[in-house]
């Protein structure tokens, strides 16, 4: 690990500024910057601790909704009495993430700026291709064939890694946003726009710009979120990232669908909003053998990778049930 400088702004402008400075990088938990710097992804020269900005760490409940501060812990988060009452999918999801140690430490901010755990790109000591860590030198997993840890949808042929993110899943099935700072202006963010696409520039993960900072994020207060869920499929019970995940909300009316969300995890770039099955399932009941259909039907509108097609039987047998119990059928 090279030197660098280290320094602890005092309040918020500082922290701005330094986020300005060339080659620095944010510092709040560490549980994945560190990592970065330890697999030599990252090289900063400078180093700023943002822990002292306590403004960014609360929880705050508002009448339109939630406002989490960037630096609130995750352990914090998925205990606090209304993201739990009011918006469980989020709850669920994070403690499915990780271990009670690592939620200790990290951010929501954090969490958002996770890089993929594709192994072309986490273990540099491999001769192998990958466009994340030098742009340019092409994707080994492509070329390589493989298709089970990797994005389906929103894939290119410069990049088929996956988020790896459980909560970023929830936020998206609930339209949480990103509220971002710099020096010059604030703007907020779609979570599902927040985290890019690869196309082209698959070494930008982010729609954050290098002068900015998360300075929050925001979920909106709606009555699907309080019968959200978050379901994960992964190898193991714990402690690993998922191969697939979902997110469900919904209301009914009548024992019928009037709204539903629906996000997925594992099959793409960022968190997946299937936007068509939610329109499709709108005054449907929520036991009707059909949602199954038209599930598969969406997910079937994207050609898969040679091998992957298991992966999006598994991802419509995971939507399914998401929706299943969100309606509380199961």
């Amino acid at each position: 690990m090279q030197p660098f400088e280290f320094s602890r702004p005092a309040d918020l402008a500082q922290a701005i500024a330094a986020a300005h400075a060339p080659d620095a990088r944010p510092i709040a938990g560490g549980t994945e910057l560190l990592n970065l710097m330890r697999e030599g992804i990252y090289h900063p020269q400078r180093i700023f601790d943002l822990n002292g900005l306590g403004e960014l760490a609360r929880i705050d409940v508002k009448p339109d909704g939630l406002a989490i501060g960037a630096l609130a812990r995750l352990s914090d988060i998925a205990i606090h009495e209304a993201v739990v009452r009011d918006f469980p999918a989020i709850t669920q999801a994070l403690l499915e993430s990780a271990s009670p140690q690592i939620r200790n430490m990290a951010t929501i901010g954090g969490n958002l700026m996770q890089r993929t755990r594709c192994g072309y790109f986490r273990n540099g000591d491999i001769d192998a291709k990958c466009n994340k860590r030098a742009t340019g030198s092409g994707c080994a997993a492509v070329d390589a064939g493989q298709v089970r840890d990797f994005a389906i949808f929103g894939a290119s042929e410069a990049c088929i890694a996956t988020h790896p993110s459980d909560v970023a899943v929830a936020l998206a099935a609930l339209d949480a946003r990103v509220h971002l700072r710099s020096a010059a202006a604030a703007r907020t963010v779609p979570v599902v726009d927040f985290i890019r696409l690869p196309g082209t520039t698959p070494e930008r993960d982010t729609d954050l710009r290098d002068d900015e900072l998360i300075v929050a994020v925001e979920v909106p207060a709606a009555a699907a979120a309080s019968s959200s869920v978050f379901l994960k499929l992964r190898d193991r019970a714990s402690y690993e990232f998922a191969l697939l995940s979902a997110s469900a909300a919904l209301t009914l009316d009548h024992g019928r669908i009037s709204t539903a969300r629906l996000a997925l995890g594992g099959l793409a770039h960022r968190p997946w909003r299937f936007t068509g099955v939610e329109q499709a399932l709108t005054g449907i009941a929520p036991d009707d053998a059909q949602i199954g259909t038209i599930i598969a039907n969406e997910l079937g509108k994207v050609p898969a990778r040679p091998g992957s097609e298991i992966k999006l039987e598994l991802a419509a047998r995971l939507a399914l049930r998401a929706v299943r119990a969100a309606a509380g059928l199961v």
